[in-house]
């Protein structure tokens, strides 16, 4: 096998590797769980956490009075664009290998090419793991003497810091900031 095609089929095999990396980071479950505070009452912060949940489309689902704990829950809908440029990718990828595996085993003839076949199935798979129910937890934690309160979140991240980023000067609310200063 000469050493030109050899280095192109262990970098096809790279793509490949990187893609099937991709499409778990694309639909891993991100839950986060983040305490906050406010000077606010826990029942004023508590009804502006969940108007603002409800205008977002998640539904009530119950909760725990014992546990002073709030659930939502709401449907996430894949990325169409992303699922079509994952099936796009995946197709030319598996093109590419294709070429590459033609080229070594030329005996094969045409068949490798048909690995193209296989560019919708990424898309596939993405939209299969990308749709899902997810959850907002709102727990009261505590409450202080002035009135103020703390709450435990878990929620998906992007969630988590929506509220943060838009409900913290109306509700007051305060946490480590780690939710938007990491990198991630």
């Amino acid at each position: 096998m000469p050493a030109v095609f050899s280095s192109n089929l262990l970098l096809t095999l790279l793509l490949t590797i990187g893609l099937v990396f991709f499409l778990r980071a694309a639909s891993k479950d991100r839950t986060t769980v983040v305490d906050i505070h406010s000077p606010r009452p826990p029942l004023e912060v508590l009804n502006g956490m969940s108007l603002w949940l409800e205008e977002r489309g998640w539904r009530q689902d119950g909760g725990d009075a014992e546990r002073q704990l709030l659930r939502f829950s709401g449907s996430v809908a894949s990325s169409r664009p992303l699922a079509i440029l994952l099936s796009i990718f995946a197709g030319l990828g598996a093109g590419c290998l294709g070429l590459v595996l033609r080229q070594l085993y030329p005996q094969l003839e045409w068949w490798p090419l048909l690995l193209v076949g296989l560019g919708p199935v990424a898309g596939a798979i993405y939209s299969n793991r990308a749709n899902r129910i997810e959850a907002v937890e709102l727990r009261l934690i505590s409450t202080t003497d002035s009135g103020g309160s703390t709450l435990r979140l878990r929620a998906h991240r992007d969630e988590l810091i929506a509220m943060e980023s838009e409900l913290s000067q109306r509700l007051e609310l305060a946490s480590d900031g780690s939710l938007l200063s990491s990198p991630i």
